[in-house]
């Protein structure tokens, strides 16, 4: 897939990143360990990419991921993606995942029962891996069948999917496993 601008923006969690194509967002880079390696992460998964302003319906996209970030009641499932070159069980598990609300969890055998595919979690989870949208494809609001955090392959890995879901107000700060039982 070829974006043809980025930009970064600052965000309660480190300096985020955002690709775009004219269909819409094609990637959320999550915080690298500084701004410079945040843009060097861009710079080779869209190396046509020109850093830029971001045009109005991007900036508009920035500002809700942005409010979500500051812990606001932010609706993301709005923002257009372009996700074409996501292979198509993967769009699918990512259409699942935008559909869980700020506060809220599931684990990866719910997504694959909500899709058809009961035995294929793990499967589920690999997608997610690869979700070139991390927070407007909320994968960090997913976890484990015992509702623990799991793997998490943004820099500082769990503890950023932690931090994450604590500024959503789904777990207290120091709170032991997330069920998504105890968000309903």
């Amino acid at each position: 897939m070829t974006a043809q601008g980025f930009a970064l923006f600052d965000t309660p969690i480190g300096a985020c990143g955002i690709a775009w194509t004219a269909r819409g967002v094609a990637g959320l880079q999550l915080p690298e360990a500084t701004a410079d390696a945040t843009r060097a992460r861009l710079k080779r998964r869209w190396p046509g990419a020109i850093e830029s302003a971001p045009p109005p319906g991007i900036g508009r996209a920035i500002e809700r991921v942005l409010g979500l970030l500051r812990g606001e009641a932010s609706d993301l499932a709005g923002i257009p993606l372009d996700l074409e070159a996501a292979p198509e069980f993967h769009r699918r598990v990512y259409e699942v995942a935008r559909t869980i609300p700020p506060g809220r969890t599931m684990t990866y055998g719910e997504i694959a029962r909500s899709l058809g595919v009961p035995h294929e979690a793990r499967e589920v989870g690999q997608a997610l891996g690869r979700n070139p949208v991390a927070i407007i494809v909320p994968c960090h609001r997913v976890l484990g069948a015992d509702g623990k955090m799991g793997g998490f392959s943004a820099n500082g890995g769990v503890s950023t999917k932690r931090r994450m879901l604590e500024i959503e107000g789904a777990a207290a700060v120091g709170a032991g496993p997330l069920f998504a039982q105890q968000q309903q």
